[in-house]
């Protein structure tokens, strides 16, 4: 039977303000070798479903750096040391699209974003009757445009690879479970 690999030892290689890159010495329980992981320990982080009450999806449009091209994304964000995913969730929808939930706020679930080497979780949450009650409030580093959408151009939108970020699938993909439950 698979057993979890006992960490033996531990090192900070590298400490940037969002991740720090760790080597981590584990001991294989099947033939008790030791071996070197490098891992990238960062932040959780919250998604949001979120739509008007009109029934459109509320997405935000950005440059991402680590593909050079413009990312079609549902609201979200770092969870901040000491604050809760829920409240991170509720933050970052309020900061990015400049909306806030009158309806529902549900969890639909999460999902590690890549646990081979990443130590977060990336938390998504519904939010129903979104109405606008201010302007967004971008970081220094950080450029969004709101898009509405329905949801069959959503779907869509999937379909064509406009929405290809993986955690923004993986939060559709929960919202689409959560919908499929309740009918």
């Amino acid at each position: 039977m698979l057993q979890p690999w006992p960490e033996v030892g531990r090192k900070t290689l590298l400490d940037f303000k969002i991740f720090k890159v760790i080597e981590a010495r584990r001991r294989s329980p099947r033939n008790e070798r030791e071996s070197g992981f490098f891992l990238v320990d960062t932040w959780s982080w919250a998604n949001i479903v979120a739509f008007t009450e009109d029934g459109e999806l509320l997405l935000v449009r950005q440059y991402r750096h680590g593909t050079d091209h413009m990312s079609l994304e549902i609201p979200g964000g770092v969870v901040d040391p000491g604050e809760s995913a829920r409240d991170a969730a509720i933050r970052e929808l309020r900061e990015e699209t400049g909306y806030e939930a009158r309806g529902d706020f549900v969890y639909l679930g999460f999902c590690y974003p890549n646990p081979a080497i990443f130590t977060n979780r990336c938390d998504t949450y519904l939010a129903t009757d979104c109405v606008k009650v201010g302007e967004i409030q971008q970081d220094l580093g950080e450029d969004l445009e709101v898009v509405k959408m329905p949801l069959p151009d959503v779907e869509d939108a999937v379909r064509r690879g406009e929405i290809e970020h993986a955690l923004m699938l993986a939060g559709l993909y929960h919202y689409s479970l959560y919908r499929s439950a309740a009918d």
